[in-house]
């Protein structure tokens, strides 16, 4: 808000691009931080419409907003932004106006020629005219990326402020439920995030008179609940060709570590082409999956994991039960599959907030890098006798020559290790050693919901992170 009402103020004309997914308050920031009477122009593209629908909603907008119904439907969009062109010359008021177009890439259609129109609008006429502040906004992500900021015609660079909207952090998503009025433990919240994220549009759906469990069924379970048809909706507005993006994150939801490349080519039996390529890297962009690499290797050898909550959660549960019992979720208490679902999403909450675990672990301002590791017996070698293969989800590889080698438990209570657990993470530890043949020191440390129970075992874990240091803000 702070930097949208500094452009605003600027003595010069701005183009400013708030982008990020469907759902995160793009829209509604911008209507927030300026009033109905500082917008000029308002348009928002319409989702698979015909050239011919989009240009009558255009002048719609341009006879609402100019108060002069005598506006023809233009054929092209070159005699569209010519017919704004004449309207905003027509309509100085003495301070800065602002244009907002909605949805811009939904405008974008085959054949239209719109991107071209537009650039010539903005690069001959409205970057000079200092009382003018134009602002786009796009939920699909990989339009905005690839054909606003890559592309190297007109607009190349002129975008003056890119906003990217991040979803909320636990902390922001715990002021939200407050400001609606539901009080949740924060345990519960973090169940609330791991299967919508902290997607303002998903957690205004939750209502302060249900219990959680409710909540979660009455938004995806029960026939026509609030989000039971939104996974479909989520991947058509945001992705051109969604098919294809639709068939990368179902093969990463069954794969608990991760594909590389060429193994979520071999699962989707998509092609090895440069379209699957740019697919992921779009996944990646806006914040769908997750690039890592596993320590010790080089980017060549990137995996890829799914890190959005609601697909996760959509493929775990949702897909298949949709309708068929209406308090599915409710009936999941200790259920295995739910218990395993929760163990993961932890993990990938953990690595959203992986800020707030270094400062909680005092090492917020130690340059590091996170990874993965594993190890099977038999690579292990000569000096790994004794040892089994390992496995470590998340490993914190610091300047200052350490390693915290972290451990993630998602428990209702302290997590209290035993003799075979703490077994297992010496084992995790000299494999670690022997393999990498690492000299640093090696942290063990615990992320956990309420901490580890001291016991005769406990003083194996040198550091410690509970849920509460994860709503540090």
């Amino acid at each position: 808000m702070q930097e949208l009402r500094r452009l605003y103020a600027s003595d010069e004309a701005e183009l400013v691009v708030v982008y990020g997914r469907r759902r995160v308050g793009k829209t509604y920031l911008v209507n927030h931080v300026f009033d109905d009477d500082e917008f000029v122009f308002k348009v928002t593209g319409l989702h698979n419409a015909r050239l011919v629908t989009q240009l009558d909603n255009f002048t719609k907008a341009l006879r609402e907003y100019s108060g002069d119904d005598s506006w023809a439907s233009p054929s092209n969009w070159m005699d569209a932004f010519d017919q704004l062109k004449t309207y905003l010359k027509q309509s100085k008021s003495g301070r800065k106006r602002v244009l907002f177009i909605d949805e811009l890439p939904w405008m974008d259609t085959r054949g239209s020629h719109f991107m071209e129109a537009f650039e010539w609008f903005w690069n001959s006429w409205g970057c000079n005219q200092r009382d003018l502040m134009l602002v786009i906004c796009g939920s699909a992500t990989n339009w905005i990326i690839n054909r606003l900021f890559k592309q190297k015609g007109g607009l190349y660079n002129r975008a003056g402020c890119k906003m990217y909207l991040k979803p909320f952090t636990l902390a922001e998503a715990e002021q939200y439920l407050t400001k609606q009025g539901i009080y949740l433990e924060r345990y519960e919240i973090a169940q609330v995030y791991m299967i919508m994220g902290g997607i303002p549009y998903y957690l205004k759906q939750l209502e302060p008179r249900r219990t959680l469990a409710d909540n979660i069924d009455n938004c995806f379970f029960r026939t026509n609940g609030k989000l039971w048809d939104e996974f479909d909706n989520l991947y058509e507005t945001l992705f051109f060709n969604s098919e294809l993006y639709v068939r990368i994150v179902e093969t990463l939801a069954s794969k608990r570590m991760g594909l590389n490349r060429e193994e979520i080519i071999a699962l989707s039996k998509l092609p090895d082409n440069g379209s699957t390529s740019q697919a992921i890297k779009d996944l990646i962009k806006c914040g769908f999956v997750r690039a890592y690499q596993y320590y010790g290797r080089k980017t060549k050898g990137q995996t890829y994991q799914l890190a959005d909550f609601y697909t996760l959660f959509y493929y775990r549960f949702i897909k298949d039960n949709y309708g068929q019992d209406e308090h599915f979720w409710t009936h999941m208490l200790d259920n295995p599959k739910k218990n395993a679902w929760m163990g993961y999403s932890f993990e990938q909450l953990v690595k959203e907030h992986i800020e707030q675990a270094k400062a909680a672990l005092g090492i917020g301002s130690v340059l590091s890098e996170q990874s993965s590791w594993f190890v099977e017996k038999r690579n292990l070698g000569d000096d790994g006798d004794g040892l089994n293969g390992a496995q470590i989800d998340l490993l914190i590889d610091r300047r200052d020559r350490a390693i915290n080698l972290c451990e993630m438990k998602f428990y209702s209570s302290e997590f209290a290790i035993d003799k075979n657990y703490s077994l297992n993470l010496r084992n995790k530890i000299a494999a670690f050693k022997s393999a990498t043949k690492t000299r640093k020191a090696i942290v063990p440390t615990m992320i956990t919901t309420f901490g580890v129970k001291p016991n005769l075992y406990s003083g194996i874990v040198q550091q410690e992170v509970t849920l509460d240091d994860l709503f540090a803000f």
